[in-house]
């Protein structure tokens, strides 16, 4: 995908992604075939796949799952937000404990449990601003904002992965004008939605969201081990079998 491009094209949440971190993203419907293309196209020895744990079909060496207070208290689509009853935890290698997340009403024997810190970075506040934003969970960011002293007057809120109009900043503006706001504020996601609108809110404070993982280098080089010890097995059952296939070609010919 193109980083210069748009939400309708790619989606917001790879758009992002590939404009902070600066690596090749791929979107596709078949993860498989996308893997493929990856591969052939930039030649990674790691693929990281976002929203990966529901694709069964596909093979993968290490699956992490990050939890949050509000996910272990949630219900199953469509009464609530969860994709997967919390029993299929089991299938995880790895439990990110998230935004104070309690694992004491989940099972995690034999897991790796990770532990991080979620923040935002205020920058350029403007006074008495308004906070809109088109998230999953647009109370968590008003909440992140008031923890960091930051007060709206008042609030806007759209659906998840929501593709701003001109009619939005229409009702915006007013908005700005009947609650005597002095700017807006909004996450790095509804920046990417806004694209050339961006402009016309100024001034307009995009707030970044920080995330630290506790021992992160030893949670990182666990991973890569489990995944080359797994490897390794995987290499000598499949040569236990191919020796076992040689044996019984041996017999019959005998």
């Amino acid at each position: 995908m193109d980083p210069a491009g748009l939400p309708r094209d790619f989606g917001d949440e790879p758009l992002l992604i590939a404009r902070k971190l600066q690596v090749p993203v791929v979107v596709g419907e078949n993860r498989f075939e996308a893997g493929d293309f990856a591969e052939k196209r930039f030649g990674p020895r790691l693929h990281l796949l976002d929203d990966g744990f529901q694709h069964r079909s596909l093979e993968r060496d290490f699956d992490i799952v990050m939890v949050t207070p509000p996910d272990i208290a949630d219900r199953l689509i469509p009464g609530g937000r969860l994709r997967e009853p919390l029993g299929s935890l089991r299938r995880a290698d790895a439990i990110v404990l998230a935004s104070g997340a309690s694992g004491d009403s989940l099972t995690l024997e034999g897991k790796l449990v990770w532990r991080v810190r979620r923040g935002i970075i205020p920058r350029d506040i403007p006074p008495r601003p308004i906070v809109f934003c088109g998230i999953a969970r647009p109370q968590s960011f008003v909440l992140q904002l008031r923890a960091a002293n930051i007060e709206p007057v008042a609030e806007a809120f759209y659906r998840d992965h929501h593709a701003y109009t001109e009619k939005d900043i229409d009702e915006l503006l007013q908005l700005r004008q009947r609650s005597e706001a002095g700017g807006f504020v909004t996450t790095e996601k509804d920046a990417v939605n806004l694209g050339g609108y961006l402009s016309a809110l100024e001034p307009l404070s995009v707030v970044p969201v920080k995330m630290e993982l506790d021992d992160a280098a030893n949670s990182v080089d666990t991973m890569l081990r489990r995944i080359e010890e797994r490897k390794i097995e995987e290499r000598k059952i499949e040569e236990r079998k191919t020796e076992e296939r040689k044996t019984e070609e041996r017999k019959r010919r005998a």
